[in-house]
């Protein structure tokens, strides 16, 4: 196939830069504790300085796999798949959500919300930055609104988030893991003096499951 082919396909959602999959316990956010399979599509340009995966960021150094492989692979191991990244949404979601959902399958993603939102959703985790905001639409739909705290000033930025979502949108506040000794005592007095949020703690770091 040639690249200019491959590329077409990848435009299309029906190839994906996948950067790994794999099994194991949703750390983070409203399902953690839930043994989910998760799917890292690679390509990201939201350049956050504090990203654990940085290695998601170029699209290139990933092979494009077939979708339909992804959804066979992911349908061998669990009911709960989760789509993160990398940015998951600067590709069309459109052809993998569907071949999940063909396989009976729960179909959640973890994303910035800065690009158009595509495919079909069960669960939409929607963990904004500041460098590239957030489209209005993905704001709509999330299900549940994860800001990470670094500093103070993100406390401020969580506000400006939540008030672009649903009344129904569970909020979280989550500390940057390299600076959480430092920010979790901020982030208990903030929730317990502002108590439509809750904490969202990487419990998989603490537990050492990857």
């Amino acid at each position: 196939m040639t690249k200019e082919a491959i590329q077409s396909r990848v435009d299309l959602g029906e190839l994906l830069p996948l950067m790994e999959e794999f099994y194991t316990i949703q750390g983070e956010g409203y399902h953690k504790g839930t043994a989910a399979y998760f799917i890292r599509v690679g390509g990201c340009d939201v350049g956050c300085h504090w990203c654990d995966v940085k290695e998601s960021w170029d699209a290139a150094i990933h092979p494009p796999t077939e979708a339909v492989t992804i959804a066979d692979n992911a349908a061998k191991y669990s009911d709960t798949i989760v789509v993160t990244g990398g940015e998951p949404l600067m590709w069309d979601m459109k052809p993998l959500t569907s071949l999940l959902k063909e396989r009976g399958l729960q179909v959640h993603i973890e994303t910035s919300g800065a690009y158009d939102l595509s495919g079909d959703w069960d669960w939409i985790c929607l963990s904004p930055k500041k460098r590239m905001l957030p489209k209005d639409e993905v704001s709509q739909k999330a299900h549940e609104l994860k800001v990470i705290v670094y500093n103070k000033s993100d406390f401020a930025f969580a506000e400006e988030q939540a008030a672009k979502v649903s009344e129904n949108c569970i909020l979280y506040l989550q500390p940057e893991w390299s600076v959480r000794d430092k920010m979790v005592p901020l982030i208990v007095d903030y929730v317990m003096a502002h108590p439509k949020w809750k904490i969202s703690l990487q419990t998989h770091k603490y537990l050492n499951i990857p």
